[in-house]
């Protein structure tokens, strides 16, 4: 079985949403098959098979997070079924070595163990399934399944559960974490008492046997069906190898004890998991007694606070609010404009140029443009006026490396254009826009934010920009103050092409204007620098002509 991970999906990407599944639990797949559609925090992906066969588990849901190493798909491949048809092919040869032909119902009892030791060792269920026996407090791997290939379905959990409840004793001794001890302890023992206590095979109804184990009994209890654990997580955090190691010996992972957290969530490692399967607890001592005590009283009153926050959920509720999750791109949006703001000190600097020689250059240009396939706007205009521009004052071109205490001057004319999309704004990246003509340019950020917005851009087209242009005035406005994506030190925000009043000659006149606004990292570029910088930038947007002598 190969177990597929999900792979690194760029740098700086430690996870990815799921968003959309391409395949289900028995389809056959072929490599290099699109398996999944996955989100980081940089754009949306998909996610390919790197081998040939059938799907036979889902790893996760469509809005799980999964980790990048965490198993996302189990594929069997054709050698792993054809091990399995020669394991069964041999111990069909030896079951009928003797010469003697089963009857129907040992033909019935074979396939069925034939069935069982195919699937040994592995529990086939969609996550949707082990959801539901974490809820009802199903050990799943104890469940025999109805399904295809022995698959595990909801139907099974459920009567499963149903079986369970019959079979309990209404004197079976106490199972959860906080138990009264018993009368018969008391007169038994005269240890500490624990609020931790075991719950065996070897205990009685009547305490017999009580005097042989001390009062405190273990914290750690071993998972089986006799013998549930009182509480399972709904998400616990493990690398792939515990997790392949929990199946292996059996052990629910989301029951496994542990007080270690990542990121917020429980976490297990593979000492954790060999000492549940192994029965490794150990004797309680007075400082574990001390610890679970304080743990059950920490859960107590966050259960208290949580009944609280509850009710006030169901005030905001009530009033017609509702919850989003903040995760994916929104997330990143998020992460960068706040780190943009917590390290850059900004300044913005406004103007405002008429601009009636662009207006009539992209009216003479635009039906040529159009017989060429391509559809022409003012932003490649503003584009190679940016470039031209940046070339003069090289210094809004740069990055500030803070370690090495460097002002970086970039070469390169790579040009972010921000792009508001349903799932959150991006940068998709322009390059080398000074070596282009004005039709490559239109065409490349034609189909860049098309992409962009269809959530089909590369990770790579989205990086190495040198400066970044926001066209605001698109939806409406004149000014603004842009946040800087970091590590640019400048980014021009443009307002609306309208008509305004400008004075010609001594006479108000209504010509077509751009509004603008610079914002620069004052680290490292002065408010001259952003002055000298937009005057240019006026020259060339007031005659586009200019960049001929360019």
């Amino acid at each position: 079985m190969f177990e597929f991970e999900l792979p690194d999906l760029g740098e700086g990407v430690a996870e990815g949403e799921v968003l959309e599944w391409h395949v289900a639990v028995g389809d056959a797949v072929t490599e290099d098959q699109v398996l999944a559609e996955v989100e980081t925090d940089k754009a949306a992906v998909d996610v390919p098979s790197p081998v040939e066969g059938v799907v036979r588990e889902l790893h996760a849901e469509v809005g799980d997070v999964v980790a990048t190493g965490e198993v996302l798909v189990s594929i069997e491949e054709d050698g792993d079924a054809e091990a399995e048809s020669g394991t069964a092919a041999e111990s069909d040869e030896s079951a009928g070595g003797d010469g003697a032909e089963p009857d129907a119902g040992e033909s019935g009892t074979t396939e069925a163990s034939e069935s069982a030791a195919a699937t040994e060792g592995r529990v086939f269920a969609p996550p949707s399934v082990r959801r539901l026996a974490r809820e009802k407090g199903v050990d799943i791997t104890t469940v025999s399944g109805s399904g295809p290939s022995g698959r595990i379905t909801e139907a099974d959990v459920t009567a499963a559960a149903a079986e369970s409840a019959d079979s309990e004793s209404p004197d079976d001794g106490p199972t959860a974490a906080v138990s009264k001890v018993g009368d018969g302890e008391r007169g038994t023992d005269d240890g500490p008492t624990a609020v931790v206590s075991k719950v065996g095979d070897d205990e009685s109804e009547d305490g017999e046997g009580a005097a042989d184990e001390p009062a405190v009994k273990s914290a750690v209890r071993r998972a089986s069906s006799d013998d549930p654990m009182a509480e399972r997580r709904d998400r616990t955090l493990a690398t792939p190898a515990t997790r392949r190691l929990a199946r292996e010996l059996g052990v629910d992972i989301d029951a496994v004890p542990t007080d270690e957290t990542r990121d917020g969530e429980p976490y297990v490692d593979e000492a954790a998991v060999r000492a549940v399967a192994e029965g490794e607890g150990g004797e309680v001592t007075d400082e574990d007694v001390r610890e679970v005590t304080e743990q059950v009283v920490s859960e107590m009153r966050d259960a208290a606070e949580g009944a609280g926050a509850a009710g006030v959920a169901a005030e905001s509720e009530a009033a017609g609010d509702r919850r989003e999750p903040y995760r994916g791109v929104r997330r990143a949006i998020g992460e960068q404009m706040a780190r943009s703001r917590r390290e850059v000190p900004h300044a913005t600097h406004h103007d405002k140029v008429a601009v009636p020689g662009l207006v009539e250059a992209r009216d003479r240009l635009e039906p040529l443009a159009e017989e060429r396939g391509v559809h022409l706007t003012y932003t490649p205009f503003l584009l190679k006026c940016v470039a031209a521009a940046l070339d003069d004052h090289p210094i809004l071109a740069t990055q500030l490396d803070a370690e090495a205490e460097e002002i970086v001057f970039k070469d390169d004319r790579n040009l972010g254009v921000a792009t508001a999309t349903d799932h959150g704004l991006v940068v998709p990246v322009v390059d080398d826009v000074d070596e282009k003509g004005l039709l490559q340019v239109a065409t490349e950020l034609n189909d860049l934010v098309e992409r962009a917005r269809s959530r089909d851009i590369a990770r790579e087209e989205m990086r190495g920009g040198t400066f970044t242009v926001t066209n605001f005035g698109a939806i409406g406005g004149e000014y603004a103050d842009p946040v800087i994506n970091v590590p640019e030190t400048a980014i021009l925000g443009v307002g609306s092409l309208e008509e305004r009043p400008v004075a010609v000659d001594g006479e108000v006149a209504a010509k077509p204007t751009l509004t603008l606004s610079l914002a620069i990292d004052h680290r490292v570029v002065d408010g001259a620098d952003a002055a000298r910088f937009v005057n240019t930038l006026k020259e060339y947007l007031a005659d586009p002509t200019r960049l001929l002598l360019e």
